[in-house]
């Protein structure tokens, strides 16, 4: 199926940063966890707390606020959780979305109007914790956004169909272990289509899987913005 592009789909549509201010070089730091950053070797990152030190000791030695980074990035860091290991042969470390690691309870905003699609909290370790997946429309044309690793809170008091406007605050980033056991982070993800998902979305596929899901899952960073 043909998709539009991303930047075609926000032609003439404000958007409001995810994180209620956009990302920069004076903010913002990128992390990379693909198998090339030998520092990650040194880490135990089955234990969530020294992982946590890692990622937020990069962060306090740069003086930043926020990491970003992901998108289609081939990580290092799935080997922590059975969740990814689908298959021996077919094991799920290409991040589909972008993290954008900081200090728990940061608040998260619509970037467009729309209404609550699904929300669960995936509970288990490694998983995606307390989870929204906000759905928008222009033009005809649908656009889901997921917002992973969230306060349990966040999931009180909604409802599917609930009407969000750009701009309302809709969550926070999640202490752990309520996160699905991760360093406090926003898991952001676009999805053309949900493919019958609800509540939940892949965000790791396989190398086999890349081609079919990059179509599907377009690239967020126009909305969060980050250096767009």
């Amino acid at each position: 199926m043909e998709y539009p592009s991303i930047k075609q789909f926000l032609a003439n549509t404000s958007v409001y940063p995810v994180l209620g201010k956009a990302l920069t070089l004076e903010n913002t730091a990128q992390l990379d966890f693909s198998p090339s950053n030998e520092r990650l070797r040194t880490v135990d990152l089955s234990n969530t707390e020294a992982f946590n030190f890692f990622v937020f000791d990069e962060l306090r030695k740069q003086g930043k606020a926020f990491g970003i980074g992901g998108y289609f990035e081939h990580r290092a860091i799935y080997s922590r959780s059975q969740v990814f290991a689908t298959a021996a042969e077919d094991f799920r470390d290409i991040h589909m979305g972008i993290d954008i690691w900081a200090a728990p309870l940061t608040p998260l905003f619509a970037p467009l109007d729309g209404v609550i699609h699904s929300f669960q909290d995936n509970a288990g370790f490694g998983n995606y914790g307390p989870t929204i997946i906000l759905e928008h429309e222009i033009n005809d044309q649908k656009l889901y956004t997921l917002y992973g690793h969230l306060c349990l809170e966040d999931l009180r008091d909604i409802h599917t169909g609930q009407v969000i406007k750009a701009g309302e605050k809709i969550a926070h980033i999640g202490p752990f272990p309520e996160n699905g056991d991760w360093p406090p982070h926003l898991h952001f993800q676009l999805m053309w289509d949900m493919m019958g998902n609800w509540g939940d979305f892949p965000g790791v596929c396989s190398h086999r899987e890349q081609e079919k899901f990059q179509a599907i899952c377009p690239d967020p960073a126009y909305l969060i913005p980050f250096l767009i």
